[in-house]
């Protein structure tokens, strides 16, 4: 099958650009590199180094024809968000409108979009978080993603594009960039490699952190689904940031401090997400527990 990955040199979108050629699918990337890595890109993958919300684009459908497109290509910081929503918006809110127009008019058979869970939920709602919870996000890069989200439902509507969401929960894993995307098991494992102090804003903060080959294997899996349906992706676990990072230090059997400051406004108290539907449908559960994940990130950036 043709595939085009939007962010195919980013972390996630890397490695599941290399599960998308193990299984013999012919894969296309487009990435401005901004985040992503030349050194992340699969050398059987066609590469294109171009902004989503570029012109160019429709010539790169033209020529390669997509058969399902991966979107994964975003402004992915939250804090940036923040800074500069006019940033954000433009990249990821006019960046996926260019590529469903594409997607309509070069007839593309699906798309799948990699969407947030926390910041879509915000705070107040259930723990863990099940789809039909009430959208509040907090930040200009949930309000985004929950735009794009709307927009997918109306090309739906209107053209027909099936298409399948996916709302993921906090994603680390090996690749991780710890200055783009802003995750931070990245910036801690990076912090812990050069013996620096790990820094905690707030600390009581929740996350639901899902290792990065179970995200994979689930957007895997939706490639043959036939409705259009959105999916939380989480292990339904919460974890303070403060247990995170003295986990990370245990692993890495390294001994730094830990500098706690204020939270960070605008930064959510609380997220987990219940998967329990996409267990239901499609029969998939997180294989990696914490510990297993950290350890394999941690061996990642230490050799790396």
């Amino acid at each position: 099958m043709k595939i085009l990955v939007t962010g195919g040199a980013g972390f996630i979108g890397s490695h599941l650009v290399d599960k998308l050629i193990h299984q013999k699918h012919q894969v296309t990337v487009v990435d401005d590199l901004s985040t992503g890595k030349k050194a992340n890109l699969n050398p059987q993958a066609k590469f294109y180094k171009f902004k989503i919300q570029d012109k160019y684009l429709t010539k790169i459908f033209q020529k390669e024809k997509p058969q399902v497109v991966y979107h994964l290509a975003a402004q992915m910081n939250v804090r940036k968000s923040i800074q500069d929503p006019m940033f954000d918006a433009q990249v990821n809110i006019l960046g996926a409108i260019n590529l469903f127009e594409n997607c309509v008019k070069y007839k593309v058979k699906k798309i799948i979009f990699i969407s947030t869970g926390g910041a879509i939920y915000g705070d107040g709602v259930k723990m863990p978080t099940p789809e039909n919870a009430l959208e509040a996000p907090i930040s200009p890069y949930g309000i985004a993603k929950l735009s794009v989200e709307k927009y997918l439902h109306y090309y739906h509507q209107q053209y027909k594009l099936p298409y399948t969401v996916l709302r993921l929960a906090n994603i680390y894993g090996p690749r991780q960039n710890y200055l783009g995307e802003a995750g931070v098991v990245a910036i801690y494992c990076n912090s812990l490699k050069n013996n620096k102090a790990l820094i905690v804003n707030g600390g009581q903060q929740t996350r639901d952190f899902v290792y990065v080959a179970d995200v994979v294997d689930t957007a895997f899996k939706v490639l043959k689904s036939k409705k259009s349906v959105i999916y939380n992706i989480g292990t339904g676990k919460e974890t303070t940031i403060q247990k995170l990072a003295e986990q990370v230090i245990k692993i890495s059997r390294h001994s730094v401090k830990i500098i706690k400051k204020p939270y960070i406004k605008g930064e959510q108290l609380q997220s987990c997400l219940s998967s329990s539907k996409i267990k239901r449908e499609l029969h998939w559960q997180p294989q990696y527990t914490l510990q297993q994940g950290l350890k394999k990130t941690w061996d990642y950036f230490k050799n790396n």
